[in-house]
């Protein structure tokens, strides 16, 4: 079965520029993207088997990856409203 890439540029392409800017400006947005990705690289060798792992652990990461998921997308969405509040009064 092939491996699932889910690099998050990848996964949520209507955000790519978004993702790069807040990476860039935001602390607390890199590092939930850093630990998304610490988690996709982890679940990429588990599912590889180069990461010997029970599949309760891999639930476990596959588990806190979609909430950090979530919870990117909701940063994401909030700082486009953010972003088109602050145009709308210039």
């Amino acid at each position: 079965m092939p491996i699932e890439n889910h690099n998050l540029a990848l996964e949520l392409p209507e955000f790519k520029d978004d993702i790069h800017t807040l990476k860039m400006t935001d602390d607390h947005f890199k590092k939930l993207s850093d630990e998304y990705h610490f988690l996709t690289n982890e679940i990429k060798k588990m599912e590889q088997e180069i990461l010997l792992v029970s599949t309760e652990e891999e639930e476990t990461f596959k588990k806190r990856r979609l909430q950090l998921k979530d919870t990117l997308v909701d940063y994401l969405k909030q700082s486009q409203t953010t972003n088109q509040i602050n145009q709308a009064q210039a």
